[in-house]
């Protein structure tokens, strides 16, 4: 008998892209190619320590073009884009009466390393978290939330970039939107959001201050990610991302 999985992932792959879009390109983003290869692809490559069968890809906007590329992994549907904890919230069925932790990641992050991601993996088991949030620092100037750590050097609070003072703006620790959750924490939890925001979105990031608020432990794994943060949202993203794929 095979040994239950402790560790399974979520990779966030439902967007249009719609800054991408042109007359030749009407794909997903994450089937948007940087040096031949999907971004998605690199993603998954990543996260190749975990198995095939434990990850589930959260498709919506021309879904049959991401599921025909990638045989062999679950699949969940947002049918409505409403953010990024409503994403996650589509894969519930997939990962109903499992009790382990659940690595949440975006498919439009192709430069993240498999270093990075087991480290965030081993901050979480060895620190006990319910959530564990992967940080870093960047030379790129990225609109991006900031960590802020309270006078202990823990995590306090995530403030999108949007919505910070002048202070918070200084801060250097920027939030990857990359995460392990406890699956049982994560999906009670993801029942109490709210989307009383100017987008109307159910947003992910609201999610570790909730468990903290309930006493559960939020842990940050902060590194100097550099490029690795660097997501993909218009053509000249592709074209910096794509550059640094073939150094």
């Amino acid at each position: 008998m095979s040994e239950k999985p402790t560790l399974k992932a979520i990779v966030l792959a439902a967007g249009k892209g719609t800054r991408l879009h042109s007359e030749l390109h009407d794909l997903p983003k994450v089937m948007r190619e940087a040096n031949g290869k999907p971004l998605l692809y690199y993603v998954l490559s990543a996260l190749g320590f975990i198995e095939k069968a434990d990850i589930t890809i959260v498709v919506g906007y021309k879904k049959e073009a991401v599921t025909a590329a990638f045989q062999g992994y679950n699949f969940a549907v947002q049918e409505l884009q409403l953010g990024t904890g409503h994403a996650v919230m589509s894969a519930a069925e997939q990962l109903k009466g499992f009790d382990g932790s659940v690595l949440v990641c975006c498919g439009d992050m192709p430069l993240i390393k498999r270093e990075t991601l087991e480290a965030l993996v081993k901050t979480h088991f060895v620190e006990n978290n319910a959530c564990t949030i992967l940080s870093g620092t960047s030379d790129e100037p990225l609109a991006y939330g900031r960590i802020v750590r309270d006078s202990n050097g823990g995590f306090l609070k995530m403030v999108e970039h949007k919505d910070c003072t002048p202070a918070e703006r200084e801060i250097k620790e920027l939030n990857s939107g990359v995460y392990v959750f406890e699956a049982p924490q994560l999906f009670k939890a993801l029942g109490k959001l709210r989307c009383d925001n100017a987008q109307g979105e159910y947003y992910l990031t609201d999610v570790p201050g909730i468990l903290k608020s309930e006493g559960m432990r939020v842990g940050v794994c902060c590194r100097h990610l550099s490029s690795e943060l660097l997501g993909v949202n218009t053509p000249e993203q592709l074209e910096l991302v794509e550059r640094l794929l073939s150094q």
